[in-house]
């Protein structure tokens, strides 16, 4: 029978166990992945410049079975959202409202998510062009499904799964749990700013410092905030934007993307 004084031993072994659990069937794992594969990038014989990425690629030929997986993929891509939430909730309080994930605030909550937009959005854009320029960045292709009537909608679908599974992940759930760990504000806002450009590596160079930089400006307001509402709803612009807008900008300016 463990004495009381091997309490705090156990619970914070729990909690690293919880944590890398949950980083295990979500995001951990795609931050493992995404580093093997910028090793598989930087070590074959075609420059980096000249790699590509697809995100939300075709996963049928045939339309309706296309539209099937589609919809899975986004269902149980969040599965490990409703599992931190489920965790949250038997740990005590009401998980919504631990992290901010509520609509007690809706007006403040779009006004900070749509100033995140610029702050973040407008800037991760021109250093997209500029990692490009440099030949850190692949060629990130956002949207390259087949125009069925159903692509813009899964599209928007799919960037409200990124902003979900990234903000109440990374932000909202691990920043919950560091700091019953112990550990300091700067140190869970760094840590977590680097998991989030860990996965983002098989995009090249460039978008894991633009990812970091996202990852401390986003974890401080939350640190400021104490919701993550306002993210949910920036990131989810910025997707919407890079997914749907990305047909239209190839059209309108083809040497950007050649």
């Amino acid at each position: 029978m463990n004495r009381p004084s091997e309490w705090p031993q156990i619970r914070r072994r729990r909690l690293f166990t919880e944590i890398g659990i949950v980083l295990g069937v979500s995001l951990g794992a795609s931050a493992v992945y995404s580093v093997i594969s910028i090793i598989a990038r930087l070590t074959a014989g075609t420059a980096l410049a000249d790699q590509t990425a697809t995100l939300n690629g075709s996963l049928s030929d045939r339309e309706w079975l296309d539209l099937t997986y589609q919809l899975l993929a986004i269902f149980f891509d969040l599965v490990p959202v409703a599992l931190v939430f489920y965790l949250l909730a038997i740990s005590g309080g009401n998980p919504f409202r631990r992290i901010g994930f509520d609509l007690r605030q809706p007006t403040r909550d779009l006004g900070r998510g749509l100033l995140l937009v610029l702050v973040i959005g407008v800037p991760g854009i021109a250093l997209y062009f500029v990692g490009r320029a440099a030949g850190i960045t692949v060629d990130v292709v956002p949207a390259p499904l087949d125009t069925y009537w159903w692509t813009t909608p899964i599209l928007i679908l799919a960037a409200l799964r990124a902003a979900l599974q990234e903000e109440l992940i990374v932000v909202g759930y691990l920043f919950t749990r560091l700091r019953q760990l112990g550990w300091s504000k700067w140190t869970i806002i760094g840590s977590a700013a680097v998991l989030r450009g860990s996965y983002h590596l098989y995009q090249g160079i460039g978008p894991f410092f633009g990812n970091v930089v996202m990852g401390v400006v986003f974890g401080w307001c939350y640190w400021r905030w104490g919701r993550t509402m306002p993210l949910v709803i920036a990131h989810w612009i910025i997707d919407i934007a890079s997914f749907v807008g990305y047909a239209w900008a190839v059209t309108s300016f083809p040497a950007l993307f050649g």
